[in-house]
Parts: structure tokens; C-alpha cells; sequence
């Protein structure tokens, strides 16, 4: 038990040596935190009591999930809009992705890592891009057909008016 008595403050007092000083980083996130908790103490939260931007969103967000007839437009030099196609839907930004774009690896020496994952066709998605997939109305047959359209590339699958 004596033994054991001594033990502890050595290893306490090793333990403490050890511990490496915080980083510059782990000190403003700190320090950040701390200023944050002070402004929501003396100033609160803003009294939002109708959520209309939330119910907004909503809306929007089910109105999109609607094949909503639209016609897709390119703006030109003082803006004016050039047609490019009538359309179903919205357009779809091409960094869209369909998975997850990370995925977490655990590693027994190095912990856990978070390293970029495939989409389905196994292509690694950019985290943006300018260009935007639209569903073109392809008056020949009717059918929706995805066009690619970036600022200055349009790719389609069919003839363009």
C-alpha cells in the first residue's frame, strides 16, 4: 500500500510532462468560444417566432421536387436572355453529389481519417463547378434529355434553337 502511496504523485507528476502545451489554434478556438457565450449572454437570441424563411425553404424545397415545366435561359452581355431550351425542373448544380463526398477510415495507428469516396460511377465529384445539368424538352420526341450548361459550353444531345 506505502508503495503504492509513492507511485501516484511520480506518475501524476510524469503524466503532467507529458502533456503537450495547446496549439495556437485549440488557444483562439478557445478564446472565440468564450467571446461567443459572452454575446449571446448580453445580447440573446432574436426572437423568431414565425420561421417564414424556414417555411420558405420548405416550400421551395417541395415546389423543386415537383417536374415543374420551366424554360431555361442563358444571360448575355447587359442581360439580356437568350433561350436555350424549354425544361423540366430547376437545373442541377454539376457539383451536385449523389453520395457522401467523404467517408471516415479508422486506422488502428493513426485513429480515425476522413478520406474522399467515389460516386456510384466511380468519379470523384469536384466540390464546385460552374456548369449546371438541365432536363431539355426535346421537341423531336418530346422527352426530357439532360444538357450540360456551363458559361461558355453548352453540351446537348440534340440541336439547340
Amino acid at each position: 500500500m506505502k508503495k503504492l502511496l509513492l507511485v501516484l504523485p511520480v506518475a501524476a507528476l510524469l503524466t503532467a510532462c507529458l502533456e503537450t502545451p495547446p496549439t495556437s489554434t485549440q488557444i483562439e478556438r478557445k478564446k472565440q468560444e468564450e467571446l461567443s457565450m459572452q454575446a449571446v449572454t448580453q445580447v440573446g437570441m432574436p426572437a423568431i417566432v414565425n420561421f417564414a424563411e424556414k417555411r420558405m425553404m420548405k416550400d421551395i424545397l417541395e415546389l423543386r421536387d415537383k417536374n415543374v415545366a420551366t424554360t431555361t435561359y442563358l444571360v448575355g452581355m447587359n442581360n439580356q436572355l437568350t433561350k436555350v431550351c424549354d425544361s423540366i425542373g430547376y437545373g442541377l448544380p454539376y457539383a451536385t453529389q449523389y453520395t457522401n463526398p467523404n467517408r471516415v477510415v479508422y486506422d488502428q495507428g493513426r485513429g480515425s481519417q476522413v478520406i474522399p469516396q467515389a460516386d456510384p460511377n466511380g468519379l470523384y465529384s469536384p466540390a464546385s463547378a460552374d456548369g449546371t445539368w438541365v432536363l431539355c424538352v426535346d421537341h423531336k420526341d418530346g422527352k426530357a434529355k439532360p444538357v450540360f450548361i456551363e458559361p461558355r459550353v453548352i453540351v446537348s444531345p440534340m440541336a439547340l434553337q
